[in-house]
C-alpha cells in the first residue's frame, strides 16, 4: 500500500471519529502523521486516545516485539508518569531456566523496567510470592540477572508475611479479604507480565491468575471456588493497568511448573484490559493439544460477567504486527 493509498484511509477514519471542525482544524495543522516501519501505521498524539487499539498483538523477537507493540498503546509514558511507584508482576515463580516457560522471559521483564524508567518512575519494584525456595526462582528464572544493572530497580521474592496487609475486597462475591502486598496496595502503577501457561487447576495461568503472587493466603483460595476469589481479587485491588502477555514461549502442557510441551511462538499481547489479553491469549495458543475459547476458562467468563473486562475479543480493535 503507498502512502498516498493509506493517507487517504486515515483520513477518511478521522473524518468519522471526529466532527467535521476538528477534523479540518487538525488536517490544517497537519497533525496526520505517519511513520515508516514494520510497525505500520502510527498516530499522532494529539488524536492517539481516540486511536488506541484494545489488544495490539506483535510477534518476533521479544524486545523488539514489546517495543513495537508499547509504541502503539502510545508508550509507556501513557501508563507512567514522572514519580509514579510501579509494581511490575512477573511469574518467577518456578527455579526453573527460561526455556522451560514456567517463568516470564527475562529480556521482557529487563525492557519493561526500562520503559518505566525511562518514563521517570521513581521506583519499580518486580516481585512475585514464589511457590520454590526464592533465591534460586530469582536466581534460575534470569530475572534478578537481567536487571541487576538498572538504576531504581529492585528484583525481590515475596516470601514474608511482613510484606503484606489485611485487605478487603470491594463487592466480592467469594473472597471477601485476603493479605495482599503492602507494596502493590501503595503503588501507582500495576503493571502485569505474566508468562501465557497451562494450570491444572484453573486451566489457564496469564494476567489474572499470576496476580495470586501478591496474596499472602493462597491456600484459602483453593480451597474455595478459585475462579470467582481470582476475580474478586483482581476487580479493584489488583487490577492491572497494563497488562503484558509473554507468549514468546507457552508451556502448553503440565503447568505451572512444568516440564511440559513448549511451544515457540514468539507473540507479546498488551492490552489495558487483563480480560480482554487473558482472552485473545487463550484463543490464540494451543492448550493441552487443542485451542479453547475464552468463555471456556471460568476466572475469564466470570470477570467478563462481573464487568472487569471484555472477554468478546472478536468485537474489539486488534492491531497485529509482524517484527
Amino acid at each position: 500500500m503507498t502512502e498516498k493509498i493509506e493517507n487517504k484511509i486515515i483520513a477518511r477514519w478521522l473524518k468519522k471519529a471526529l466532527n467535521r471542525r476538528d477534523f479540518l482544524k487538525a488536517h490544517l495543522k497537519g497533525a496526520l502523521i505517519l511513520a515508516a516501519g514494520s510497525s505500520g501505521i502510527l498516530f499522532p498524539k494529539m488524536v492517539f486516545s481516540e486511536t488506541v487499539p484494545d489488544i495490539v498483538v506483535a510477534k518476533g523477537s521479544p524486545v523488539e516485539a514489546l517495543k513495537a507493540a508499547m509504541k502503539l498503546m502510545g508508550g509507556m509514558s501513557n501508563f507512567v508518569k514522572p514519580g509514579n511507584k510501579v509494581i511490575i508482576k512477573p511469574n518467577m515463580s518456578f527455579a526453573n531456566k527460561p526455556e522451560m516457560a514456567t517463568n516470564t522471559n527475562p529480556l521482557i521483564v529487563k525492557e519493561l523496567a526500562i520503559m518505566c524508567k525511562e518514563a521517570g518512575a521513581s521506583s519499580i519494584l518486580i516481585t512475585d510470592y514464589t511457590l520454590q525456595e526464592p533465591k534460586s526462582c530469582l536466581s534460575n528464572s534470569g530475572i534478578q540477572d537481567a536487571c541487576k544493572d538498572i538504576a531504581g530497580v529492585t528484583v525481590a521474592s515475596a516470601n514474608s508475611d511482613a510484606l503484606f496487609k489485611e485487605t478487603e475486597f470491594p463487592n466480592a462475591v467469594t473472597m471477601k479479604k485476603n493479605s495482599v502486598h503492602k507494596d502493590a496496595l501503595n503503588a501507582d502503577v500495576l503493571i502485569a507480565a505474566p508468562v501465557a501457561k497451562c494450570h491444572m487447576a484453573t486451566g489457564v495461568s496469564l494476567s489474572m491468575k499470576g496476580m495470586m503472587g501478591l496474596v499472602w493466603d493462597r491456600r484459602s483460595m483453593h480451597s474455595t471456588d478459585l475462579s470467582s476469589s481470582i476475580v474478586d481479587m483482581c476487580a479493584k485491588v489488583l487490577k492491572a493497568k497494563l497488562t503484558i502477555i509473554d507468549g514468546s514461549r507457552v508451556l502448553s502442557t503440565n503447568g505451572p511448573g512444568g516440564p511440559g510441551k513448549v511451544l515457540e511462538e514468539n507473540t507479546i499481547i498488551v492490552s489495558r484490559d487483563m480480560v480482554a489479553a487473558d482472552s485473545y491469549a487463550v484463543s490464540a495458543f494451543e492448550w493441552y493439544g487443542q485451542k479453547l475459547a475464552p468463555k471456556q476458562v471460568e476466572h475469564i467468563r466470570l470477570a467478563s460477567e462481573r464487568g472487569l473486562g471484555r472477554m468478546d475479543i472478536e468485537n474489539m480493535t486488534i492491531k497485529k504486527l509482524v517484527i
